[in-house]
C-alpha cells in the first residue's frame, strides 16, 4: 500500500541539502553548453536575455519548484503526480504530474550515457591516450570511434564506451540506493567542493596562458575573453537569441523535469526554502557565468584562433568539449593532469545531476506503491538498463538527440507553465507566496509575488506560442531529418510516447488502489 503513515527520509544538514541542489543544477551543461550559446549568440549581448530570463523564469521558478515540493512532501508525495494532486482537487491533475516524471526518466536515460564520456575522458587523459592526435579532425575521429558513430583506427568496436556506460550506471544507483541522506548528500558535499576546487585551478590556468604562441598576438586569452563576452547589440533583434537565453536558463537551473520538487519534499514543514533557493540558484550562476565563461572558449581562441574557435562553438557542445579541450591539453606542460581535472569535474557534475534525475521516480515507486528503496531502486535502475541500449547503439541515428529535444529542452518549457499555472492560479497566488515565504530566513520581495503569478507565465506562453508558429511543423515533419535517419527518430518518439503511456497506467493503478484501502 502506499507510504504515506511511515517516516520519510530527510535531509542531513542544510549546507548538504543546498549542495544537493546545486549539484541538480550545475551540469555539464554549465561548463559546455553556455559557453556555445554565448559564443554563437552575440557574445555579451546574449547576457542581456539570459539575466532577464534568470529574473523573471529562473528565480522564480525556482522558489516555485521548492514550495510545491515541500508542501507535497507534507502529505508524503515526493514526485509530481502527488504533489499536483495535492494542489488541485482533480482527477485530471495527478495526469499532468506524470511530466514531471516522464522528462526526468527520459533524461537520466541519456544523460547517464553523456556522463559516462567524461568518466572515460578523465582516464583517457591521466594515461595520455588521445596525446599526439595533432588535429581537431583527428580528434573528432577519436571521439567519433570511442562513441561507436565511425569506425577508426582507435577503438575496437564499442566496448570501450559500453563499460564505462556500465560503470557510471552502476555508481549512479548505488548512490540511489545509499538514500537521500547517506547517497545524495553525501555525494554532493564530496563532488560539490571538488568540482569547484578543480574549475578554479583551470580557470586560473587559462587565464595566465596569455599569448601561448608570441608569432600569433592575436590567438591569446584576453582575445578569447574579447570572443566571449564583447557584445553584439545587433542580435539583439533577433528573437532566437531570446528564446536561446530563455533556454539556457532552463537547461542551467534544471527547472522544469521534476527533480527540485523531489529533493524539496523531503524538507521538513518548517525548513527555509526562500534564501536556499535563491543560494542554489547564484551558486549555479558562478559556476556557468564566472567559471564557465572562463574555461572552454577562452583556451580555444588563445590555441586555434577566433575563426578556428567559431567553428569549434557552432559544432557543439560536445566538439568543444571532447575534441578542442583535449587538443588543448596535449600541447600544455602537466596537460595530462589539468585534462584528468577537467573531465573529472565534468563527470561530477554529470553525476550530481543524473541523480536528481531518478530520485522522482525512486520517490514515486515509494510514496505511492509502498515499494522499499531497495525494490524502487532496483526497478528504476532495470528499466534504464535497458532503456540505454537504444541510446548507446543508436546515437549515430539522431536517437540520443531527438530524446533530448522533447524531453531535455521543449518539456521543460511545457511542465514550467503547467506547475507555474498550477500553483500560482489554481491553489492560489496568496496560499503559494506565504508557502513559499512559511519559515524563511528571508523574506521573498513582494514584486516577485507578481512576477510569478503574471510575469512567467505570460513569458512562457509566449515561448510556447513562438515555437508553435515558427518550428513545430518542420521539426514534427521531419523536415532537416536524412532520409537514413527517419527511422531512428520515429522510433525514439514511439519510445518516449510508450514511457508516457505507462507512467499513465501506474498513476491510475496506484490511485486507485488506494481508493479501493480507503474503501472510497
Amino acid at each position: 500500500m502506499p507510504n504515506h503513515n511511515s517516516e520519510r527520509e530527510q535531509w542531513g544538514s542544510r549546507i548538504g541539502l543546498i549542495l544537493a541542489v546545486a549539484g541538480n543544477a550545475v551540469g555539464l551543461g554549465n561548463f559546455l553548453r553556455f559557453p556555445v550559446q554565448a559564443a554563437q549568440n552575440g557574445g555579451g549581448a546574449f547576457m542581456i536575455p539570459y539575466f532577464i530570463f534568470f529574473l523573471i523564469l529562473g528565480i522564480p521558478l525556482m522558489w516555485i519548484e521548492w514550495g510545491i515540493g515541500r508542501h507535497g512532501g507534507k502529505f508524503h508525495h515526493g514526485s509530481a503526480p502527488g504533489m499536483f494532486d495535492v494542489l488541485w482537487k482533480s482527477k485530471l491533475a495527478k495526469y499532468f504530474g506524470a511530466l514531471g516524471l516522464v522528462i526526468s526518466s527520459i533524461i537520466l536515460i541519456y544523460y547517464t550515457y553523456i556522463e559516462s564520456w567524461t568518466l572515460a575522458y578523465s582516464f583517457f587523459s591521466i594515461t595520455k591516450s588521445y596525446f599526439g592526435l595533432g588535429s581537431f579532425e583527428e580528434m573528432k575521429t577519436f571521439l567519433y570511434n570511442f562513441q561507436g558513430r565511425e569506425t577508426g583506427p582507435y577503438f575496437d568496436g564499442i566496448g570501450t564506451a559500453y563499460l564505462f556506460m556500465i560503470i557510471t550506471f552502476t555508481l549512479n544507483f548505488w548512490v540511489l540506493y545509499k538514500g537521500v541522506s547517506k547517497g545524495i548528500e553525501k555525494l554532493a558535499k564530496i563532488a560539490m567542493p571538488l568540482l569547484f576546487l578543480f574549475a578554479i585551478i583551470i580557470a586560473i590556468r587559462v587565464i595566465t596562458l596569455g599569448t601561448p604562441d608570441p608569432s600569433l598576438p592575436n590567438n591569446s586569452v584576453a582575445n578569447g575573453f574579447g570572443f566571449i563576452w564583447n557584445p553584439d547589440f545587433s542580435k539583439l533583434s533577433d528573437p532566437k537569441i531570446w528564446l536561446a537565453a530563455a533556454g539556457q536558463i532552463f537547461f542551467t537551473l534544471s527547472v522544469g523535469m521534476g527533480t527540485i520538487q523531489a529533493y524539496a519534499s523531503y524538507l521538513k514543514p518548517k525548513d527555509d526554502i526562500a534564501l536556499s533557493g535563491l543560494t542554489t540558484a547564484a551558486t549555479n550562476e558562478f559556476a556557468e557565468v564566472v567559471l564557465g565563461g572562463s574555461i572552454a572558449i577562452p583556451i580555444a581562441v588563445a590555441f586555434f584562433g577566433v575563426t578556428a574557435a567559431t567553428q569549434m562553438a557552432l559544432g557543439g557542445s560536445f566538439d568543444l568539449g571532447f575534441a578542442s579541450m583535449p587538443l588543448v591539453f596535449e600541447r600544455i606542460p602537466f596537460g595530462e593532469i589539468f585534462g584528468f581535472l577537467w573531465f573529472l569535474l565534468l563527470f561530477f557534475a554529470g553525476i550530481t545531476s543524473s541523480v536528481a534525475m531518478g530520485q522522482p521516480v525512486v520517490a514515486f515507486l515509494q510514496d505511492e506503491f509502498g515499494m522499499d528503496k531497495k525494490k524502487a531502486v532496483a526497478a528504476v535502475a532495470t528499466i534504464v538498463l535497458i532503456a540505454v541500449q537504444f541510446v548507446v547503439f543508436f546515437l549515430k541515428f539522431g536517437f540520443l538527440d531527438e530524446m533530448d529535444y522533447w524531453a531535455g529542452t521543449f518539456g521543460l518549457a511545457v511542465f514550467a507553465l503547467i506547475e507555474t499555472i498550477l500553483f500560482m492560479w489554481v491553489f492560489g497566488a496568496d496560499k503559494a507566496w506565504l508557502e513559499m515565504n512559511e519559515g524563511g530566513d528571508i523574506k521573498i520581495p513582494k514584486i516577485f509575488y507578481y512576477v510569478m503569478k503574471y510575469v512567467t507565465p505570460l513569458a512562457l506562453f509566449f515561448i510556447m506560442a513562438w515555437w508553435f508558429v515558427n518550428d513545430a511543423i518542420p521539426i514534427l515533419l521531419l523536415a532537416n531529418v536524412t532520409p537514413e535517419n527517419v527511422p531512428y527518430i520515429w522510433g525514439a518518439r514511439i519510445f518516449m510516447i510508450v514511457i508516457l503511456l505507462l507512467t499513465f497506467y501506474l498513476i491510475k493503478y496506484a490511485w486507485k488502489k488506494r481508493e479501493a484501502e480507503n474503501g472510497n
